[in-house]
């Protein structure tokens, strides 16, 4: 299934390592409004204790192989998340998840760390597929998928906990047939 440990990985300008309880105040203080507005799983208010509790469970689920949470992180400063969950329906197929912090919007982060996540998820997790959501007017999220080479695939609802309500999202995907990894990525 995984193989040894969860991957470090180092972009141009960012570095990927597995989400430690440190990052736990930087995790809360970001997830404002503006961030949770899109994501499915991170509720507001976001405190401190949720984030050091998220984090304690992702080192456990990473350690078992299932799924592996990253900060994306820039000169030691933690900007966001990117995360990858295997499905249970389907063991060889991963979910693509992620977010940064408002302040790090609109600078091409995330089109680097996936970038980078990918070919690593598709040899550590041994996977068929990578697929991800937004929701429909998520356009900056699409841009993020369609830049790792994911192609649209249909569209459902799902339940959003994080607003107890059910919304409709458009889901990505790339197989590891189809993709194409990405230059100029280091990993250790």
């Amino acid at each position: 299934m995984t193989r040894g440990a969860p991957p470090t990985l180092d972009t141009a300008r960012l570095h990927l390592r597995l989400v430690a309880l440190e990052d736990a105040e930087a995790t809360s203080a970001m997830m404002t409004p503006a961030v949770s507005r899109w994501l499915a799983f991170w509720p507001l208010p976001y405190t401190v204790a949720m984030a050091r509790e998220r984090i304690a469970t992702a080192r456990e689920q990473a350690a078992s192989g299932q799924a592996l949470s990253l900060a994306i992180t820039a000169r030691g400063v933690v900007l966001g998340w990117i995360m990858l969950h295997r499905t249970r329906e389907a063991p060889r197929t991963a979910t693509l998840g992620y977010w940064l912090g408002e302040a790090h919007h609109r600078r091409g982060y995330l089109r680097e760390a996936a970038g980078a996540v990918l070919p690593a998820a598709f040899d550590w997790f041994d996977l068929d597929r990578i697929q991800a959501s937004a929701h429909p007017e998520n356009a900056a999220s699409f841009a993020v998928m369609r830049a790792c080479g994911m192609t649209f695939r249909r569209e459902e609802v799902i339940h959003a906990p994080a607003r107890n309500r059910d919304e409709p999202v458009h889901v990505y995907a790339v197989d590891r047939d189809g993709f194409t990894p990405p230059s100029g990525t280091v990993r250790t």
